[in-house]
């Protein structure tokens, strides 16, 4: 009789042991073989892939496919074409951080190329969307009220496309979007301004009213700050200043509530307890009328 090994393993266990090996192989070579799948195909090839994986709105996959595309031929006119596509497949798919990452990468690579207006223009895009998070969506909460960092990184980037490529076709939007954040600009500084009123600190409501009148002319809150200052210098007393604010109102916006004694009109206070009630100033009551 052959000397069995005091270390052999009883047979049902090597089974066991055999089979879990076959299928962590199995497990790893179906997982390298679909990783690999583009690897070693021609340039042209992996472009058309991607392109219809874009065409499908796959834009994940096409992502996943111009990178490999860059990966494998970092330089050539494929490369260029494939990072600007990498960056519209990334913004579509909400991947607004990683857009902004891939533009920059391309505007350091390719300062001067003939698309660099769609660039900046497709960086403001993605800097007015990045901050757009699950609780903005689902509980709309107010755009005005958020850090508004990357809203004014898109101003700039939109700024840039009009003033260094007026000619180009993205300049006309371009300009309309920066009307639009300058009214979220002027917001965010009226809900300041009324904070303050609220809270009797009329100075500093006077000052943020200022402001607006200075930095945001034209906004659509530039009536709502003509009232601060009504209001404000009717508070402190000064019959004057406040009666030529009015004045400026009653020929601006003669509906304006202020001259009617009814703004501003603060939300009911318990609506804060509530988590899934928006967010709404007397801007935002009265704005939303008017759209």
């Amino acid at each position: 009789m052959a000397h069995r090994s005091r270390f052999a393993l009883p047979a049902p266990l090597r089974l066991a042991a055999l089979l879990l090996a076959l299928a962590f192989l199995a497990t790893g070579c179906g997982r390298n073989s679909k990783e690999d799948a583009d690897e070693g195909l021609a340039v042209t090839e992996l472009y058309d892939k991607a392109h219809g994986q874009m065409v499908r709105g796959n834009w994940s996959e096409a992502e996943k496919t111009f990178k490999r595309l860059v990966a494998q031929y970092p330089y050539g006119a494929y490369t260029e074409q494939a990072l600007m596509e990498t960056a519209y497949a990334q913004f579509k798919a909400g991947k607004h951080e990683d857009a902004v990452a891939t533009i920059d990468r391309f505007i350091r690579t390719y300062p001067t190329h003939r698309n660099i207006a769609y660039f900046y223009y497709l960086r403001g895009l993605s800097n007015s969307n990045r901050d757009a998070v699950f609780l903005q969506r689902v509980w709309s909460l107010d755009p005005s009220r958020r850090d508004l960092a990357s809203p004014q990184q898109a101003y700039d980037d939109f700024s840039r496309v009009v003033q260094r490529y007026p000619n180009s076709r993205y300049a006309a939007d371009a300009r309309e979007r920066m009307a639009e954040l300058r009214d979220l600009f002027a917001r965010h500084e009226m809900d300041i301004a009324l904070y303050y009123m609220r809270r009797g600190a009329w100075l500093s409501a006077i000052s943020r009213a200022q402001y607006i009148l200075e930095t945001y002319p034209q906004s659509a809150f530039q009536n709502d700050a003509i009232a601060v200052l009504a209001a404000a210098y009717t508070e402190q007393g000064n019959e004057t200043l406040a009666a030529d604010a009015r004045r400026v109102l009653q020929l601006n916006d003669p509906e304006h509530p202020l001259l009617h004694g009814s703004w501003p009109d603060y939300p009911w206070a318990i609506r804060k307890l509530n988590p899934f009630a928006g967010e709404v100033s007397p801007t935002g009551q009265r704005n939303a009328t008017r759209d």
